[in-house]
């Protein structure tokens, strides 16, 4: 079996959050999922985390997705895994990937394509390594003919070693039973009383075993955060890969300012995304659209043909061909038919609006469910809360709907029925009626004659 152990016990004091550091997010997503993600992604059969500081968050986030160990005293990488040795134990066949669960850009091909080669040259320890062009900071990779010598850190290093360009990445395959001898073998007799995981190396290969390196295609293995400097720097990056992604399948940018795709977002073809324009979570956009500017779209699915302008919509659905804004809110579970068109200052709660129905302006539309070509007029409410329960208010096909009118759910209106402007509706309107609800005009000549003769005089010339 092959299996993965998650570093993830970190505080990120530099970070000053009271949250473990694996959980700062990028692109809306915590490091930590970016590193389960690849390892599930590339079929690892178990994954077991190892969590310290606010352990609990860790947990309530994983939830019966893996296992956890925990660290109580942060003493080195060695002795992290060490929290896992049952975990090893229950089953120490096969082999067993140990990775940083705050490096958040391991890659399934990188996963894959390393254990294979680990297998193949029977090494007790492979680590994974990456090229890059400014190596400060990092371990350098020391290579022999037949595999690697060993790691050594900046500090350490020789000039002449300083110049190696391949460096560590913080990731490493083992065997499962030798990974289970070497950090028995593994002592903290250094300046920092800890106990490395990277000293595996250098005893596997003392005790006659065979230790490899594995070059990944994807330098940014190595990126890492340990403050929010470094935080914004993986953001930028991750940001940008996906926008590069999205411009190869046929999306248009004028101008990335702004814009954050995250990574479960699909667009189609030939799709146009304005600055300032944020798609989050399972998004899916269709061809042709135009998105923003200054838009927010969360779980919505989004048919071809579509124009957004500075809407924000959240778990709802926008068919085909459909027009928003500027000014606009979708609430969820709110279902935009084709052809409709929504105009500036409007919210949509938990909403079906009916194929080509005009909604103009500010108009408030909840728990409601509206037909085809209906006319929505400017200050339109339904009024859907009685201050104990929600009603629904239904429009029917081609209906009228005046200015100024509050429909007090439930209530029905017809199909070409019109309501006049002003009206409060309070009982269902039949087909083809018209629904008017003037009240009483009491007009009171000369009240403002009055009004202002009794104030003080004022300049008007000023």
């Amino acid at each position: 079996m092959n299996k993965a152990i998650i570093l993830a016990g970190g505080q990120g004091k530099r970070m000053k959050a009271p949250i473990p550091k694996p959980m700062f997010r990028v692109l809306g997503e915590p490091m930590l999922e970016w590193v389960l993600g690849a390892c599930e992604e590339a079929g690892l059969e178990k994954i077991c985390v190892i969590t310290g500081y606010e352990a609990e968050q860790i947990k309530a986030y994983l939830g019966d997705r893996c296992e956890t160990a925990f660290q109580a005293e942060r003493l080195g990488t060695g002795h992290a895994v060490m929290q896992a040795i049952p975990f090893l134990e229950a089953d120490a066949e096969g082999n067993t990937l140990v990775l940083c669960g705050d490096a958040p850009f391991i890659d399934c091909a990188t996963i894959r394509d390393s254990l294979e080669r680990h297998i193949q040259e029977e090494n007790a320890v492979t680590v994974i390594t990456a090229n890059v062009a400014q190596p400060f900071g990092y371990g350098r990779i020391l290579r022999t003919d037949s595999g690697i010598a060993g790691i050594v850190e900046e500090k350490d290093a020789t000039e002449e070693q300083r110049r190696i360009t391949e460096i560590n990445s913080g990731c490493y395959w083992f065997r499962t039973a030798d990974l289970i001898e070497l950090l028995g073998l593994i002592k903290n007799d250094n300046a920092q009383k800890e106990y490395y995981l990277t000293d595996t190396i250098a005893i596997a290969l003392k005790t006659g075993r065979r230790a490899g390196a594995f070059c990944s295609a994807n330098p940014d293995v190595v990126l890492g955060a340990n403050d929010r400097k470094g935080l914004l720097a993986l953001n930028d990056a991750a940001r940008m890969a996906v926008l590069n992604r999205h411009m190869e399948n046929g999306v248009g940018f004028v101008c990335t300012d702004g814009i954050i795709i995250e990574r479960g977002v699909k667009i189609g073809a030939g799709t146009e995304i304005l600055p300032n324009t944020i798609l989050r979570g399972t998004t899916e956009i269709g061809e042709n659209c135009v998105i923003g500017p200054n838009c927010v779209i969360e779980n919505t699915a989004i048919g071809d043909n579509v124009e957004l302008n500075t809407v924000q919509s959240y778990d709802s659905r926008i068919d085909a061909g459909v027009k928003m804004g500027p000014f606009v809110h979708i609430r969820p579970d709110s279902h935009i038919c084709s052809g409709a068109k929504i105009g500036d200052f409007v919210e949509i709660k938990n909403t079906e609006i009916g194929e080509d129905t005009m909604v103009a302006h500010l108009a408030y539309l909840g728990d409601s469910d509206i037909g085809r070509k209906v006319n929505i007029g400017c200050g339109c409410v339904t009024v859907n809360f009685d201050g104990i329960r929600k009603s629904r208010c239904e429009i029917g096909d081609h209906a009228f709907v005046g200015c100024n009118n509050n429909l007090i759910a439930p209530v029905r209106l017809g199909k070409y029925s019109y309501t006049a402007a002003g009206a409060t509706i309070t009982a269902d309107v039949p087909d083809y009626a018209l629904a008017i609800d003037r009240g009483t005009l009491h007009i009171k000549e000369g009240y403002t004659l009055r009004k202002f003769a009794k104030s003080p005089k004022k300049d008007d010339s000023k």
